[in-house]
């Protein structure tokens, strides 16, 4: 009996493990609104332990700004050590934004180790700060920052009333008047602080998946919850269409991890039912490698590939509203929308490639646009009406442009040379990354050194500061691979790596110098720019001019 009674304990035990591992909710999103617009959350541990805030200190910037006599004296604590706010920097924290009625609003949250210290912290940051006390939870307000907190976590919030002047992605007009702060601080970083969990994130399915890979940091963006309330000029005059059908139920997750000399990106991207459905009926398979290797080209720099199902175009035109307009373009240019759709046969392959200068130090590169063909007949209509558009012929325009075409593929570029290659029996094999794409519909590549190297010119075209920029970049970034694009469990699964020269450091570190590098550089820049500017001012042009006379 003993026996049956512990093997059954065993397999409830594992049930409730197996429970837990599928459970639907996180603890992660417990103070979070469920209408955040963007949330980052960090781990506090595996960032401390990457990258020491000892190689923090190291960095130019940090330095420079250490030096700075007009910082206050908490700021200069904090950057001596970050602990000294008071703020476990060794556990998880996160901060969001949400747009609301009064506009939007920054906060973050994490864990206190030290309650006097980081009261001491948010006293000192909010001045002349209004406190308030409710059993064992305290507030300290000021006019746009304060903090709620008690022994174990705090949230500080910071104003943010110019995104009523946002556009429609929520960034903030700068051309508009700065309004007036209107937001209880105290009412608004309470409410976070008690935040109910049916209006947290903490019942997010979305957001518990994306908290399943295990990362350095998690980021979500809410388009729908972005969009809310914005006031474009643009998007008004656009009313009358569904573009709201585009973002409505439009959530981005990724998990982030920094690596030895590589960053890697996870991405999840979920949309509204109708978007879904269209999505999901006519996503691609896998990317022609067949045109990727027809590709005349010795040093690849950009390179974009797509597969997809020509119907879902339709749909997807019809949700927008835009079908009108796209049957009043097409028939102006002498094909309709089944032309058009029954044209493709859903590969797209974009390359730029061998970018040099010219004897005048103008760029020129080999540019190269591709798409397979369905119907020939379909595809001839589309080709008259690109003649239309172009000065007599395409061939006509300036710069040149050529294109060709056999059974299967058009191909359109810069040079007729590699345009010609392409459609004849060109085949590429030497391009080492296509063994980096995975099985998905889309793929894109990019190498930082050939673009670097192509658009920036000699180093005499720069001065000093920006050939110590652009030399520390170069010896910065190496490739991006990035590929997905296939539906899976409700969204659209997307994996991006970023390649670094350096190899045996973590990139975390690297991107500590070389972001210090680069702030150093801007620093300089502002404070010559600043001089420059106050020596001008100091001249009186209206002064006479007093000519020395001279005695003959």
């Amino acid at each position: 009996m003993q026996t049956r009674i512990r093997i059954q304990h065993l397999f409830l035990l594992a049930g409730i493990l197996f429970l837990a591992s599928c459970s639907k909710s996180n603890k992660e999103g417990r103070y979070i609104p469920k209408n955040a617009g963007v949330v980052v959350l960090v781990n506090g541990e595996s960032i401390s332990s990457k990258l020491p805030w000892s190689e923090v200190k190291q960095n130019d910037l940090f330095k420079k700004l250490y030096t700075d006599s007009t910082l206050d004296a908490f700021v200069k604590s904090a950057l001596d050590n970050p602990e000294n706010t008071g703020i476990d920097t060794k556990k998880n924290f996160l901060f969001f934004f949400e747009k609301d009625s009064l506009g939007g609003y920054i906060a973050i949250e994490g864990s206190v180790k030290d309650a006097a210290k980081f009261k001491s912290f948010i006293a000192s940051a909010a001045k002349n700060a209004t406190e308030t006390k409710k059993d064992d939870v305290l507030s300290l307000s000021g006019e746009r920052t304060g903090a709620t907190w008690d022994k174990d976590r705090f949230v500080i919030l910071i104003d943010a009333p110019e995104t009523n002047n946002a556009n429609n992605f929520g960034i903030p007009d700068t051309l508009a008047p700065a309004p007036k702060a209107t937001r209880n601080i105290t009412v608004t970083s309470n409410g976070i602080f008690n935040l109910k969990e049916d209006a947290s994130l903490a019942g997010e399915e979305k957001f518990t998946d994306m908290l399943k890979n295990k990362a350095d940091l998690h980021f979500w963006m809410n388009a729908a919850s972005l969009n809310s309330g914005a006031t474009s000029p643009a998007m008004a005059a656009l009313s009358m269409l569904n573009l709201s059908k585009l973002y409505e139920g439009s959530v981005t997750t990724a998990a982030v991890n920094f690596e030895n000399g590589q960053i890697n990106v996870d991405m999840k991207s979920y949309s509204g039912k109708e978007m879904t459905e269209i999505t999901k009926k006519y996503s691609g398979s896998s990317i022609n490698s067949d045109m990727i290797k027809r590709i005349p080209a010795k040093d690849v720099a950009v390179l974009f590939a797509m597969n997809f199902k020509p119907e879902g175009i339709r749909e997807f035109i019809k949700l927008a509203g835009l079908e009108g307009f796209a049957n009043m373009g097409t028939g102006f240019l002498g094909f309709s929308l089944d032309d058009f759709i029954k044209a493709n046969k859903g590969d797209i392959v974009f390359s730029l490639s061998d970018i040099s200068q010219d004897s005048a130090g103008k760029p020129t590169m080999n540019a190269i646009f591709s798409a397979s063909i369905g119907d020939k007949n379909a595809f001839g209509k589309l080709i008259d009406a690109g003649n239309k558009l172009g000065k007599e012929k395409l061939g006509g325009m300036t710069p040149p442009i050529f294109y060709n075409s056999n059974d299967n593929y058009f191909a359109i570029g810069s040079q007729k040379e590699s345009v010609d290659k392409f459609i004849g029996s060109a085949s590429n094999s030497s391009l080492s990354f296509l063994d980096k794409f995975k099985d998905g519909p889309v793929a894109f590549y990019l190498n930082f050194k050939s673009l670097l190297t192509g658009f920036a010119g000699n180093a005499a075209s720069r001065d000093s500061l920006d050939n110590i920029a652009y030399q520390a970049t170069l010896n910065m970034w190496e490739t991006v691979i990035a590929n997905g694009g296939t539906f899976k469990d409700g969204g659209v699964n997307q994996h991006i790596e970023i390649n670094l020269v350096n190899k045996k450091e973590n990139s975390l570190k690297l991107l500590n110098t070389y972001l210090g590098t680069l702030g150093n550089i801007q620093q300089q820049k502002t404070e010559y720019r600043n001089k420059m500017m106050s020596e001008s001012a100091s001249v009186d042009f209206d002064a006479p001019v007093i000519e020395e006379s001279s005695s003959n």
